[in-house]
C-alpha cells in the first residue's frame, strides 16, 4: 500500500492522490504518488496520463500545480511528452553507470525542500532588484557591502552580531585557505596540522613551497601540549585546525581543547586558520577556537557543505584591517572575486531565510542517513550522528587503499586514508560521504554492499583480468 490515500473512484485514476494538508508542497505529493504507481506497477510505460487541465479540475488544484508536478516527474525521468499526443509514461532510463559514489563530502537533498523552485525565485528576486550590469563586471575581491552583511549574518549562530566590515567573501573555502597560506606564510615555512586533515590543504602548501608537520591528535583532536612543543620547536608560520565534526575523522574538538589551543597560539604568537564547514551541521557545536582568540584566529565558514557547492561563497572573518588587507592582496593573485551572479544569490537566500531553512532541511537528512550509516554498519559504525561523513576503522585483514580498490571493482568509491595523511603514519580507516548519493535507496545499497565487503577477508576477493 503507498503512503498516499488514493482516489478510490471508477471515473478517475487510481493512481491519484488524495491531497492533505500537512504533506508537504502539493505538486510534490503528485509527483510521489506517480512515482509510487510506476513502481507497484499501477502505471505502466507508455500509460497516457490525462490531460493537464483535466487532472487540475479533478484534483481542485491550479493549472501551475499540476504543471509543476509534471515537471517533477520528468525531471524524475518518469514521464516523457509525446507532442500533441500528450504525456506518458517513460520507460525505465538505462543505468550507464552502477558506481555508488561514497567519497565526495556534499550535502545530500533535503526532503520537503524544493530546490530547483528555491533556486528559481531566488534568481528571479536577484535580477528584479538588481542592477544586471553590476552582476556581469568586475568587483573589488572581498564582496560588495551587501554581500559582507549577509556574512555576517551567516556567522551570528558562532559568534552573535559582528562588524560586517571584518566579514570577507570569498571563491570557496579552498581559495581562503590558499590565500591565508600566502598571506600568512613564506616560501619554506612550516604549517601545523592533525595527522588526518583536509586534502585541500596538503595540495596548497605543497604549490606554494610551504611544508606541513603532523602534530599528534587523541580522541578530542590535537594535543596542546605537543602542539606547544611543536611551535617551540618548528616556528610555524600558521597552525590549521578543522575542529568540528573533523574531516575526516568526525571529531568535534571541546571546548576546553579549543580554549587549551587558543592559549598555546597567543603565547607562541602564532597564527590559527580556523577551516569550520559544518559547525551548521552539528548538534550543540561547542565555540568556535576564534571565540577565544580573536585576533590570532582567522575563521572560514563555506556554504558548500550545509548549502551547495555551485555557489561557490565562503565568509572569512578577519578582525585586523591590516591583516584582511593582506588577504586581499594575496587572494586577488589567482581569484580576482566571488562570481557577482552567485554571491547575489547567496546574499538574497540569506536574508530572505530560504538558507536557514535549507541547512535544516540538510541537517535533518544527514541525521536520518546517519542512522541508516550506523544499522547497517552496526559495530563498525563510529560516526557522530551528523555531518556528512563517517570515518570507518577496518578490520586488521583489510587496509584502507586495498579496500577502496576492492569496493572501486564492485561499483562503490570510497576515500582511503592515505588521501587525508600530513605526516609519514598511516591509519587504517576510509571516509564515507553520505550525501553525494542523492537516492536514499541508492545509498542504502552502496553501504550494505560496502558492509558486505568489510566482512570477507581480500584473499577471497580476486579482479577479473581481460
Amino acid at each position: 500500500m503507498s503512503q498516499f490515500e488514493t482516489i478510490q473512484d471508477d471515473h478517475l485514476p487510481i493512481w491519484l492522490p488524495r491531497l492533505v494538508a500537512h504533506g508537504g508542497p502539493r505538486f510534490l505529493q503528485i509527483a510521489d504518488a506517480l512515482q509510487a504507481a510506476v513502481v507497484d506497477g499501477s502505471l505502466k510505460a507508455g500509460d497516457r496520463l490525462p490531460p493537464q487541465r483535466q487532472l487540475a479540475a479533478e484534483l481542485k488544484v491550479d493549472l501551475t500545480t499540476i504543471t509543476r508536478a509534471y515537471d517533477e516527474a520528468r525531471r524524475r525521468n518518469l514521464l516523457e511528452g509525446r507532442g500533441a499526443r500528450g504525456t506518458y509514461v517513460a520507460a525505465p532510463k538505462v543505468e550507464l553507470t552502477s558506481i555508488l559514489d561514497l567519497s565526495m563530502n556534499t550535502p545530500p537533498p533535503p526532503d520537503g525542500v524544493d530546490f530547483d523552485d528555491m533556486l528559481k525565485q531566488g534568481l528571479s528576486q536577484v535580477l528584479m532588484r538588481a542592477d544586471n550590469e553590476l552582476l556581469m563586471t568586475y568587483h573589488l575581491a572581498g564582496g560588495s557591502d551587501s554581500d559582507r552583511k549577509a556574512g555576517a549574518k551567516w556567522l551570528e549562530p558562532m559568534f552573535g552580531q559582528l562588524d560586517a566590515r571584518q566579514v570577507l567573501v570569498c571563491p570557496g573555502a579552498q581559495a581562503a585557505i590558499a590565500a591565508l597560506i600566502l598571506a600568512l606564510t613564506e616560501p619554506g615555512d612550516i604549517i601545523l596540522a592533525e595527522p588526518m586533515s583536509y586534502p585541500g590543504l596538503r595540495t596548497a602548501a605543497t604549490q606554494f613551497g610551504r611544508r606541513i608537520i603532523a602534530v599528534e591528535a587523541d580522541q578530542h583532536g590535537m594535543v596542546p601540549e605537543l602542539l606547544e612543543q611543536a611551535c617551540r620547536q618548528h616556528k610555524p608560520g600558521l597552525v590549521y585546525l578543522n575542529p568540528t565534526l573533523q574531516n575526516p575523522t568526525a571529531v568535534t574538538m571541546p571546548a576546553r581543547r579549543r580554549k587549551e589551543l587558543a592559549s598555546i597560539a597567543q603565547r607562541c604568537n602564532v597564527r590559527i586558520v580556523e577551516d569550520d564547514p559544518y559547525w551548521l551541521l552539528a548538534d550543540a557545536p561547542p565555540p568556535p577556537v576564534a571565540t577565544f582568540a580573536p585576533e590570532q584566529v582567522y575563521y572560514i565558514s563555506t556554504l558548500s557543505k550545509c548549502l551547495t557547492p555551485g555557489l561557490r561563497v565562503a565568509f572569512v572573518l578577519i578582525r585586523d584591517p591590516h591583516e584582511r588587507e593582506r588577504f586581499l592582496v594575496a587572494l586577488r593573485s589567482f581569484a580576482l572575486m566571488v562570481a557577482p551572479l552567485t554571491a547575489a544569490l547567496a546574499t538574497q537566500w540569506i536574508f530572505d531565510g530560504s538558507a536557514g531553512g535549507l541547512v535544516e532541511g540538510v541537517r535533518n537528512e544527514a541525521r536520518l542517513r546517519h542512522r541508516m550509516a550506523r544499522d547497517i554498519l552496526a559495530g563498525r559504525y563510529s560516526g557522530a550522528g551528523d555531518g556528512l561523513h563517517v570515518w570507518l576503522e577496518l578490520p586488521a585483514y583489510w587496509n584502507s587503499s586495498q579496500l577502496a580498490r576492492a569496493a572501486d571493482s564492485e561499483g562503490i568509491a570510497v576515500t582511503p586514508a592515505e588521501a587525508f595523511a600530513t605526516g609519514s603514519g598511516s591509519v587504517n580507516a576510509i571516509r564515507i560521504s553520505l550525501g553525494s548519493i542523492k537516492d536514499r535507496g541508492r545509498l542504502r545499497a552502496g553501504i550494505q554492499r560496502l558492509s558486505q565487503l568489510l566482512a570477507r577477508r581480500p584473499e577471497s576477493f580476486s579482479a577479473a583480468i581481460v
